[in-house]
């Protein structure tokens, strides 16, 4: 996730110190929302509610149903899908607007980031306060944000298909890795208009490979951790270290062709997940201790450190959340503290980033 900085570099020499600050704190204004957009959408998909609506309006539905009459219109459409005559079936208009709700709150909440952006985006640029270079950047993070949202519905449409009662995994970890990717956009522009300047080389040996390290599988267990809710492997193998007395479940290679039991094996899939933040606390681990003992008390032995924590904190979370079954509060509070993660490994990436030459 992390680019060359460099036009950041000389834009920043350009532009007030004002400026710089003013609109990196808009992106991270930003980028907050996009980590409440990312909890809401953990809490929609814990409790089935991704379904409810069945229309594309991106203008239209800004409002809720208003009148008895549209409010039955919607529960009809949606008694046409397997996930009602599969699993809801009888739930009638009170369990229907229990789901719609949420589901409409994700997507009021996507709209309101859409605003939030262009609004903010219009004001700095018709007052002349971008600095020259990263409206190129900005108008890319607006294409990604519209094109999130025609991936979420992508995702949703999924679920309209037969004997479906939830939307194709394989969509879901794409929306779910767009929204890193706007996040992580977001966070490192904001970031190098703070700090336009890395810190002098050299770091202590071993710590740059470390952090990156720990960062790339940070990034693989997330979205692991896509197929995991994708095919709600999070409700089988509900013990830790083991699983079902094996540290590899039987069943691994169940499937053929081989790969697929990457994506759609339960047991692989969780395991594979467990691995993968087994793998990232080790590396975080290593980079703390590397960082605490060959760095002063700083910025960046601040920011390893801090990546450490996170994804300590994310692991315990992702144990309690399995021992308990995946509660909807608890599985929501694990999707949040991933972009916790995500923030943490930006934070030590940029941190340590190299000079730029010359």
């Amino acid at each position: 996730m992390p680019f060359d900085s460099r036009t950041l570099d000389a834009a920043h020499a350009m532009a007030p110190d004002a400026q710089a600050r003013a609109l990196s704190r808009f992106l991270l204004f930003v980028a907050g929302l996009v980590w409440v957009m990312v909890a809401i959408g953990g809490a929609t998909r814990l409790t089935g509610s991704g379904l409810s609506i069945m229309e594309w309006a991106p203008l239209a539905g800004i409002l809720p149903p208003l009148t008895d009459a549209e409010w039955q219109r919607l529960y009809d459409l949606y008694r046409t899908i397997p996930q009602y005559q599969l699993m809801n079936q009888g739930f009638g208009l009170d369990g229907f607007k229990e789901i719609f709700w949420l589901e409409w709150i994700h997507r009021f909440w996507g709209r309101l980031i859409g605003l939030a952006y262009v609004g903010g985006l219009a004001w700095f640029w018709l007052r002349g306060r971008i600095p020259p270079g990263l409206k190129p950047r900005l108008l890319l993070l607006l294409a990604l944000g519209g094109l999130q949202g025609a991936i979420g519905w992508f995702m949703v449409a999924s679920g309209f298909e037969a004997d479906r009662t939830a939307v194709s995994p394989y969509r879901l970890v794409i929306h779910l890795g767009m929204a890193f990717l706007l996040f992580g956009l977001l966070v490192w522009t904001a970031l190098s208009l703070l700090r336009p300047r890395p810190v002098q080389d050299p770091a202590p040996a071993g710590l740059r490979p470390a952090v990156h390290l720990a960062a790339g599988l940070a990034v693989a267990a997330m979205l692991a951790g896509g197929f995991v809710a994708g095919i709600r492997a999070g409700f089988d193998y509900n013990t830790f270290p083991l699983m079902e007395g094996r540290i590899v479940p039987q069943g691994y290679w169940l499937l053929e062709p081989a790969w697929k039991n990457l994506t759609a094996n339960v047991a692989a899939v969780q395991f594979n997940h467990r691995l993968l933040a087994t793998a990232t606390l080790a590396a975080a681990a290593w980079a703390a201790f590397l960082a605490f003992r060959r760095l002063p008390r700083g910025r960046v032995r601040g920011a390893v450190m801090g990546l450490a924590i996170a994804v300590g904190l994310q692991y315990a979370l992702g144990v309690a959340t399995l021992l308990a079954v995946v509660p909807v509060w608890l599985g929501t509070l694990h999707q949040a503290v991933a972009v916790l993660v995500l923030t943490g490994a930006l934070l030590a990436l940029h941190a340590l980033r190299r000079p730029a030459p010359g």
